[in-house]
């Protein structure tokens, strides 16, 4: 008899000795988790995340060592009717004199009329470090407060970078831990009702949240080696929670599963970590090379993402293969208790004949179609999926502008105010130049007469009365000139002026310049630049984790078929998500449903993002419910009875699993900023289709069309013939001669 398989191995040392077991555990996780607050994170800079010639022009600015202080507007405005000069001019004087008080404020400026005199602008330079500004700003908005109460004819409001920056950190600092303090009751809430008994459903959230707390100490170790962007720790917790909660369902149902039919604690688990081990090892490894995908965009907060979540799934596998055996061992019989009743006699595994675990009714229901009419079947579901792709084909990506934000804080509907009364002060494009010192007379003067002619053309704003807004560093080699223009960061108008600078105006002012590096960057180069580097490294990302996907699921299956197979369902899975997307997002019919306005594109980093995260997770249930038909193969079945049985047998784990996911995610839905709506969105619709559509009804008819033919493979490839098991897996027997 051949040694057995690892996961057997491990399982049985740890339920032998699980005191041991879950001591290391916890010293493993403690290890990680103060190891990595030792060492400090390393964050990614401004140089690390430069991207296409806006990131060219951001690190030519940066060159400059330019002082660059935080600042401040207060902004003053008719409530009613038109704006009293007089009133504006008293008002603005107290502000000044109150601010010039305030601890913070380094120097306040000379009021600015609008052109329209419909308002009046009070500019404030603060001290310290621009950083922290945000920080900082609080004193300054309750002096601001105190002049408004003063003067109650006017509005008085305080706008400006790190205004605007403390109002969104409040509101999503407030998103983000309502969205943390409702995922964890929501998980466990779902899984009580699975598996009706409490200690059950603690099991998977414990071992989860020990996943990440592992993980994220790991990733604190890794980001010296790769950068660290504000995200990771939140996708850490996203797919940790999402990956922990899965394999340890896998594992806890089988387990059950086999006590069900009167196995000991031991053989339980032992079979347990032989058929849902493997599983999960299989499935974490999909998950880790997709994953992996995301290290070949060249892109520092892609490898970031990827490292973040390769360390989670790598430490939420061992920990099902170690510490979870060990539970379950210790807990015995106990892991069923504290029972809920009603719950406990929905959700308590049965067993039918044979000593099988009897089949609920719903799903040989739900599987008759595609078993007795599989091309049929296949044929009307897969149209269905493909015409819900089919938007996807006319999507559109774009970085989020300030037009995006939520409205709901005062600082953002002074913005608006704002950049209605003083158009400059919205977006604009950065010319950044950079030539040796002597050059600098004769850059200058290139830049002034770009400015005239941009001032000339209606897609860029109006020329400023002090001339245009040039600064050149200390040492006289780098210059910069902003270039205003009077839309929003995503209008196409905005896109048209950023093409007319690059194309026309840039090269024609400062190409016969000799020894000159130049570049135009900006909010709207940096949306434009991005979303051409998705586009670009969507395809070698996207045949890396098709290729290397195909080549483990080939090897693990024995089966060219089945890997193929694989691939095609979850492409069409994550093609439906991205039409869906696309449906709800780019057009305005769901506005009002999911509170948000739509910016008539996806945020520019999802499409890469949902990609390999759908396609990691996706492939977690296929390995699961394939497994399980080859169980069912390997007992003698015929195919079609196989396929029944994996479909049945597999249904209640990964239906709790899917609903687990799309709880969690569909939470991110309700977030205030654009591109963490469609990221819940995204995720619950594909999840949701990939549990339902794709494994209830596509996959049983692919399967069953297929016939033997799904497990073909070279003869070099052919496993050996497996030894049925003692206690072979009865069929469902509402479906036995289904075909």
């Amino acid at each position: 008899m051949g040694a057995r398989p690892v996961t057997v191995r491990l399982a049985r040392w740890s339920a032998e000795h699980p005191w041991r077991a879950i001591a290391l555990w916890v010293v493993f996780v403690a290890v990680c988790f103060v190891g990595g607050n030792a060492a400090g994170l390393n964050e990614a800079t401004d140089s690390d995340q430069a991207i296409g010639e806006s990131g060219r022009a951001g690190l030519i600015v940066s060159s400059g060592n330019f002082a660059d202080p935080a600042e401040e507007n207060i902004l003053i405005t008719p409530r009613t009717g038109t704006l009293d000069p007089a009133a504006a001019k008293v008002a603005a004087d107290d502000a000044a004199a109150t601010l010039r008080s305030v601890e913070g404020v380094a120097s306040v400026g000379t009021p600015i009329p609008a052109r329209d005199s419909g308002a009046l602008l009070l500019p404030i330079t603060m001290s310290g470090d621009p950083e922290t500004a945000s920080d900082r700003v609080q004193p300054l908005r309750d002096a601001t407060a105190g002049v408004q109460d003063a003067h109650p004819q006017l509005r008085i409001e305080q706008v400006g970078g790190p205004s605007i920056n403390k109002a969104l950190d409040d509101t999503l600092g407030a998103d983000f831990k309502r969205a943390e303090l409702l995922s964890l009751p929501v998980t466990l809430a779902i899984l009580i009702v699975a598996f009706g008994a409490l200690i059950a459903a603690g099991v998977p959230v414990l071992l989860a949240l020990s996943s990440v707390a592992a993980a994220m100490g790991l990733s604190t170790l890794a980001s010296h080696l790769v950068p660290a962007t504000d995200t990771t720790a939140s996708v850490i917790l996203l797919i940790g929670m999402a990956v922990g909660v899965d394999y340890s369902l896998f594992y806890v149902r089988r387990e059950r599963e086999e006590r069900a039919k009167g196995r000991s604690g031991l053989d339980a688990v032992e079979i347990a970590a032989e058929t849902s081990g493997h599983a999960v090892v299989v499935s974490g490894l999909a998950v880790m090379i997709s994953m992996a995908g995301l290290l070949l965009a060249g892109d520092v907060v892609f490898s970031s993402l990827a490292v973040g979540s390769i360390l989670v799934v790598a430490v939420a596998v061992i920990g099902s293969l170690t510490v979870l055996p060990a539970l379950l061992a210790k807990l015995g019989r106990w892991v069923d208790r504290p029972r809920v009743p009603l719950l406990w006699r929905l959700t308590a595994p049965r067993t039918g004949r044979h000593g099988q675990p009897a089949a609920p009714r719903f799903w040989p229901a739900v599987l008759r179609p595609a078993l007795r009419a599989p091309v049929a079947t296949l044929v009307i579901s897969v149209g269905l999926l493909l015409a819900l792709a089919a938007p996807a084909l006319g999507m559109k990506i774009k970085f989020p502008g300030m037009e995006d934000l939520p409205r709901t804080t005062p600082a953002m509907q002074a913005y608006d105010r704002l950049t209605a009364a003083f158009p400059s002060s919205g977006t604009s494009h950065t010319v950044a130049v950079r030539a040796s010192g002597a050059e600098a007379g004769r850059v200058k003067a290139a830049l002034t007469e770009l400015s005239a002619r941009a001032s000339a053309d209606p897609l860029f704003a109006p020329p400023e009365a002090d001339g245009p807004n040039i600064e050149v560093s200390a040492d006289g080699r780098v210059s910069v000139l902003e270039v205003s223009i009077p839309y929003a960061s995503r209008d196409d108008r905005a896109v048209q002026s950023l093409d007319r600078l690059r194309d026309d105006l840039v090269p024609a002012a400062l190409g016969g310049l000799g020894g000159v590096e130049y570049a135009v960057g900006g909010e709207v180069a940096g949306s434009e630049d991005y979303a051409q580097h998705v586009r670009d490294k969507l395809p070698i990302v996207m045949g890396f984790v098709l290729a290397l996907t195909f080549l483990v699921m080939t090897w693990v299956f024995r089966s060219v078929v089945i890997a193929l197979s694989s691939i095609l369902l979850n492409l069409l899975s994550a093609g439906a998500a991205y039409g869906l997307l696309v449906l709800v997002f780019q057009g305005d019919w769901a506005d009002d449903l999911l509170n948000f306005t739509s910016m008539g594109a996806i945020v520019s980093w999802l499409p890469l993002f949902l990609f390999v995260v759908l396609f990691g997770l996706s492939m977690d249930y296929h390995v699961f419910v394939v497994s399980r038909i080859r169980e069912g193969i390997r007992a003698g079945m015929s195919n079609s009875e196989a396929v029944a049985y994996g479909i049945t047998s597999s249904a209640g784990v990964v239906t709790s699993a899917a609903i687990v996911m799309v709880g969690v995610f569909s939470i991110f839905a309700t977030l205030s900023t654009i591109d963490m709506k469609q990221l819940g969105v995204g995720l619950a619709a594909a999840i949701l289709l990939d549990a339902t559509i794709i494994r209830a009804v596509v996959l049983p008819a692919l399967m069953t069309m297929l016939g033997d033919a799904n497990w073909w493979a070279p003869k070099f490839l052919r496993a050996r013939p497996a030894a049925a098991p003692a206690d072979p897996p009865a069929p469902a027997p509402e479906l036995v001669g289904a075909r």
